[in-house]
């Protein structure tokens, strides 16, 4: 579907036009894109994806382009958090029909929550190519290192690791009965502290040069000012943990589930994108940066993950490259209501029902992801046809959730 709604068309003042696939918009995150669209540095317009949704500063579900500027709030804390997913050649008859087992041994490989592994020698090969960008920013960054109690326990020991949250693995079955195994996290604590430490000198840049901003969490840092160079190589940096700790857990639970499956192999190389980043790009005959916060890359022929809540469907999709949205789609369902909504609204009884056929945790910890606290997948898909075409829609039979 195209363009739902816009906010600031044909506005006289210099706010840019927003440009909304969806007309399911909280008041909040109405007028977060509103804030959002009155930085003079916005290039063309601001595209707000179907699953949009109030976030800190910058909605979740947006797409920003910026001419020589970047909102390190917009990129968030959770650099590079997305999805990786892969088709194996086994198929859904296969499969034990009880799942716990599996469940079991992918729990004791990769680590979740709070969890990290407990060797650093077992992360070191992994580690190697990351360690020399790493040690370059704490030596910049000495405030940074000191934000981290254990460097390494932080960024070594916890690449391969779940994390918290929405962060899920899962197996899933297509259309055609074909198993797939589905993965979702970020940059663990080492991108929540870039994250946060680059946030807040962006704002203390903003006290200083007395910026004129509707909002404090939208701080930016501009291109030769005194932090943008170093947030650009911290941010390309976790950007790139986030993507190599998705490859390791993907490697790990393919190792923990081999001994209890046929013999298999991958179908064909796992998609791994980001959804939480920022790309320098070339939109409207000008190179900009594009941060996608809760969006993924949808260029033509891109092939992208669009997963459901816990217990709906979720979608393999290929990009049409559609420019309006910068070659941008969902990444998810999106929220309807808070965590704290969601533990106060729902019961474990309704987690019983909405996960019922799912090999997943059913206890009250879990409930603030109740599928029901989440946007409906469907009319989601259904106002982004124009972005995307879907390839494989996937029906999750065992989830772990972080």
């Amino acid at each position: 579907m195209p363009v739902k709604m816009e906010l600031n068309a044909g506005a006289k003042n210099s706010h840019k036009p927003v440009k909304i696939y969806t007309r399911d918009v909280e008041q909040t995150a109405l007028s977060q894109l509103k804030n959002l669209s009155q930085l003079p540095f916005i290039h063309s317009h601001i595209a707000a994806m179907p699953d949009v949704h109030a976030g800190i500063g910058a909605t979740v579900g947006s797409v920003i382009p910026t001419k020589a500027a970047i909102i390190p709030a917009a990129v968030g804390v959770d650099i590079g958090c997305g999805m990786v997913a892969a088709k194996l050649t086994i198929k859904a008859s296969q499969l034990p029909d009880n799942l716990r087992r599996i469940r079991d041994e992918i729990e004791r490989a990769v680590p979740v929550g709070a969890r990290a592994h407990k060797m650093i020698s077992a992360r070191t090969s992994a580690c190697r190519f990351l360690e020399p960008g790493i040690q370059r920013l704490f030596e910049k960054h000495p405030t940074l290192l000191k934000m981290l109690k254990q460097p390494q326990q932080t960024w070594v020991k916890q690449l391969g690791t779940l994390g918290s949250g929405n962060h899920f693995i899962e197996l899933c079955f297509d259309e055609s009965d074909d198993v797939w195994l589905m993965l979702h996290s970020g940059s663990r604590g080492i991108g929540n502290a870039i994250g946060r430490y680059f946030i807040q000198l962006a704002k203390k840049d903003l006290q200083r040069n007395w910026q004129n901003i509707p909002d404090r969490d939208l701080a930016y840092f501009t291109e030769g000012s005194q932090h943008f160079d170093d947030y650009w190589e911290a941010v390309a940096w976790a950007q790139e943990y986030a993507r190599i700790n998705r490859e390791e857990m993907f490697n790990l639970v393919l190792r923990a589930i081999r001994p209890l499956l046929p013999d298999f192999t991958l179908e064909s190389k796992a998609i791994n994108c980001h959804h939480n980043y920022v790309s320098l790009e070339q939109h409207y005959g000008e190179q900009v940066y594009v941060t996608r916060k809760g969006a993924i890359r949808a260029g033509n022929g891109d092939l992208g993950i669009i997963p459901g809540s816990m217990g709906a469907r979720s979608y393999i999709v290929r990009g049409k490259g559609q420019e309006e949205s910068f070659c941008s789609c969902a990444h998810g369902a999106g929220r309807q209501m808070s965590r704290t909504e969601a533990r106060r609204r729902f019961k474990r009884e309704d987690l019983l029902a909405q996960t019922q056929g799912v090999e997943c945790r059913k206890d009250k910890g879990v409930l603030d992801e109740i599928p029901g606290a989440y946007k409906d997948i469907d009319v989601v898909m259904e106002n982004q046809s124009d972005l995307v075409e879907v390839l494989y829609t996937l029906k999750q039979v065992l989830c772990i959730k972080g």
